[in-house]
């Protein structure tokens, strides 16, 4: 099946099926150096009180809002 004749609801399960295979062996996915580094960043901004949290219902709707 070539990929762009696939809807957007087939590649999103295509992508559900390879993040399920992957994560089988998450010792196998090594995170890249600037993941650590971003996690770092963030952590300090939510000590400092630079940055904050939102419900996950809340940011999917931000999402699919700045999406539209």
């Amino acid at each position: 099946m070539n990929i762009a004749n696939m809807t957007r609801t087939e590649k999103l399960s295509m992508m559900e099926a390879l993040w399920d295979d992957l994560s089988r062996d998450p010792a196998g996915i090594a995170s890249p150096e600037w993941h650590e580094q971003a996690l770092n960043e963030a952590e300090r901004a939510v000590a400092d009180n630079q940055a904050g949290f939102v419900s996950w219902d809340a940011a999917k709707k931000t999402l699919r809002n700045n999406n539209s």
